[in-house]
């Protein structure tokens, strides 16, 4: 018998090529006067932004910039877009960009209306109050943050990156667009694509998963794997593009309402101490983690090496869910994704860093939704396992 479980996503959702046209009207009909727009420089010069100003203007909605997150987000990005949203007088925020802006967005619109900072909201279920309303414009096909109750804010003073959840941190509206996603160059493609396949894949191997998020899952597997790679040789390749972003925003449901597990635990320690793009280390670690937990789910991991495309029949359970890891190597291969040596990381500092890594990974939750759960001694050699299937790969 299945026990109640919540099922959350945004109360609106517009997807398919065009549909950033109906960012003002959707505005307008709830009343909204003045946005503040988060967004990165890439955007504004690309007139991204300046679409969305015009169209809500059009429609009589003035708006305000906030155009600093040009890194992963961070606590001062936090503080200046509020200290801007309230300079301006604004009474919702639309986010332009990718996962940063709308992380950042969501941060700040829940600051709005709860007093204090927002690493005192670090952890899960702690912010008191609904914020101010967002919509979430992505621009890449990767973090599915337009429709997840998550935001991943990094504390600059402690390195750590913070991961905050709550419902109150769900858009109003997503506004799922595949045409903002042509500008994407192929390295971001990549890194991003695989994010949301690793999304799609913790949801659909996690404790927490429930029927509802398992039909997304599948769907956005076959979507992701299937035209990853068509997508990153190609970016004018459109029917690519939709199906990236279309599985992107059903992956970021699906994780929303069943969590992530191991990968992403050990992946935002990665990113805070050596500054490595979130699906990069996302894809270091895919493969090691796959194969050191796919004994707690064959059934799951076989599933998902069909998803993708792997031949399984007539295969044992064990060899069909070995194809996921076969899969995934082959994938992050072909797309070119770099290693962490290649980016700079030294295996002795990773390793140094390793033992607090883990505490890390351990302390965010994510470890424990995992099919088979590791020890703090297993999350360090996974790190160095990692880092040398790297070596071997590039």
């Amino acid at each position: 018998m299945m026990s109640p479980r919540e099922f959350i996503m945004p109360s609106q959702m517009v997807i398919g090529s065009g549909a950033v046209e109906q960012v003002g009207s959707q505005c307008a009909k709830r009343g909204w006067q003045k946005a503040l727009i988060v967004t990165d420089q890439i955007m504004q010069k690309l007139g991204v932004v300046g679409q969305v100003e015009q169209n809500l203007a059009n429609h009589g909605i003035s708006s305000v910039v906030y155009a600093g997150v040009n890194t992963e987000p961070v606590v001062e990005y936090v503080q200046e877009g509020l200290a801007a949203y309230r300079e301006g007088g604004c009474d919702f925020v639309v986010a332009v960009g990718g996962g940063s802006p709308i992380d950042t967005a969501k941060a700040i619109a829940v600051l709005v209306t709860n007093s204090g900072s927002i690493e005192q909201y670090k952890g899960i279920g702690k912010i008191p109050v609904p914020g101010v309303p967002v919509v979430a414009i992505p621009t890449t096909a990767g973090t599915g943050s337009e429709a997840t109750i998550y935001t991943v804010i990094t504390d600059q003073k402690t390195d750590v990156k913070m991961l905050i959840g709550s419902p109150y941190l769900m858009p109003t509206i997503a506004i799922v667009d595949p045409m903002l996603t042509i500008s994407s160059p192929p390295s971001v493609t990549a890194a991003t694509g695989v994010d949301a396949l690793v999304h799609a894949i913790e949801a659909y191997v996690s404790v927490k998963r429930q029927p509802m998020t398992d039909v997304l899952c599948l769907s956005a597997i076959e979507l992701i794997a299937g035209n990853i790679r068509q997508a990153w040789a190609n970016g004018n390749n459109f029917e690519a593009r939709e199906k990236m972003m279309l599985g992107a925003t059903q992956a970021g449901i699906a994780f929303s309402n069943s969590s992530v597990a191991l990968v992403h635990g050990m992946s935002r320690p990665i990113g805070a101490y050596f500054h490595i793009a979130h699906g990069v280390s996302n894809a270091a670690l895919l493969a090691v983690v796959t194969e050191f937990s796919l004994v707690g789910d064959p059934k799951r991991y076989a599933d998902i090496a069909r998803a993708m495309g792997e031949p399984i029949e007539g295969l044992s359970l064990m060899e069909a869910a070995d194809r996921a890891v076969v899969a995934i190597r082959r994938l992050v291969r072909d797309i070119k994704i770099p290693s962490l040596r290649q980016l700079g990381v030294e295996r002795e500092r990773l390793m140094e860093l390793a033992p607090a890594m883990a505490d890390a990974a351990i302390d965010s939750g994510s470890p424990a939704n995992n099919p088979r759960k590791p020890t703090k001694q297993e999350i360090i050699e996974l790190y160095a396992k990692a880092y040398d299937e790297g070596e071997r790969m590039a």
